[in-house]
């Protein structure tokens, strides 16, 4: 049987110990910003581009490795006789997946998945790939259970506020104007069909206040959760909303693992500082 190499984009948000945890590759996407082309999680940060907002008032675009980008990634494994199993970024929200697909039509075993998620949605995915990679079962069948999974992923997060969505183009001036004077903080959640997003609840008050409520709305809201685990993945906020988080998840749900996870800058760059969302998968 053929070794299995696991690889998905930089968009999972997997730090150095999930990747060596579960053994995933990263290909890291573009991040351009003033007039430099970065790539997502090796040569810039999250907390860089906060900073170059805070001082020109500019936002990154963001954007997919190309299918040649990604034939180059590929053959490193696949040359040496390697299959590879690839997750992108949601097909709603990036090019990854095509780009991903067309790479793969010019090589032999590459099998990309479609996450139809986003940030640690996606690392749900990739950990149900590294257990069944480790349980010896081929490329292909991996793939075909994966697929089979995203319906399963639960993936939301809640907004500070809507700035970063107003500078990059995803709402209007008067929904990020009126969300921000109203202290509204939408709960956004990922269609796990399409991956696109769309606005869930709206919460209105202190941020303490709303991640509690926000998280004790998606726990009850799914009577059959997975308890395997749960990821709390946040864009850079308080420990102290980190903590309150992770007591209500704990006192709700008896999860076998909570993983702190920070978003990396393809996220970040949209959502803007003091997000954080509770991912996690139904039964």
């Amino acid at each position: 049987m053929k070794k299995i190499i696991l690889s998905a984009d930089s968009t999972c948000d997997f730090d150095d110990k999930l990747k060596e945890r579960y053994k995933v590759n990263c290909c890291p996407l573009h991040i351009l910003l003033d007039n430099n082309d970065f790539q997502d999680g090796i040569d810039i940060t999250p907390d860089d581009i906060f900073a170059i907002y805070q001082q020109k008032r500019i936002l990154p675009k963001t954007a997919a490795p190309n299918p040649v980008e990604y034939i180059s990634y590929f053959k490193r494994w696949t040359d040496e006789g390697y299959e590879v199993i690839h997750l992108s970024l949601g097909s709603g929200l990036s090019s990854s997946y095509q780009n991903c697909c067309l790479a793969a039509q010019e090589l032999k075993g590459v099998y990309p998945i479609d996450s139809c998620n986003l940030s640690t949605g996606i690392g749900l995915l990739v950990i149900e790939a590294a257990e069944r990679i480790a349980k010896g079962m081929t490329a292909e069948k991996i793939s075909e259970e994966v697929k089979a999974l995203r319906s399963r992923v639960q993936a939301s997060f809640v907004l500070d506020n809507l700035t970063y969505l107003y500078e990059g183009g995803r709402c209007s001036a008067l929904a990020a104007f009126g969300a921000n004077i109203l202290n509204i903080k939408p709960c956004i959640e990922v269609d796990s069909s399409s991956g696109k997003m769309k606005v869930g609840k709206k919460y209105r008050g202190a941020m303490d206040k709303v991640l509690k409520a926000y998280t004790i709305d998606r726990l009850h809201g799914h009577p059959d959760i997975n308890l395997d685990r749960v990821f709390i993945v946040h864009s850079g906020i308080s420990f102290d909303y980190i903590n309150l988080v992770r007591k209500t998840v704990e006192e709700i749900a008896g999860f076998k693992e909570v993983i702190i996870a920070k978003a990396g800058c393809t996220i970040s760059s949209h959502c803007g500082p003091n997000t954080l969302g509770v991912m996690f998968m139904t039964n």
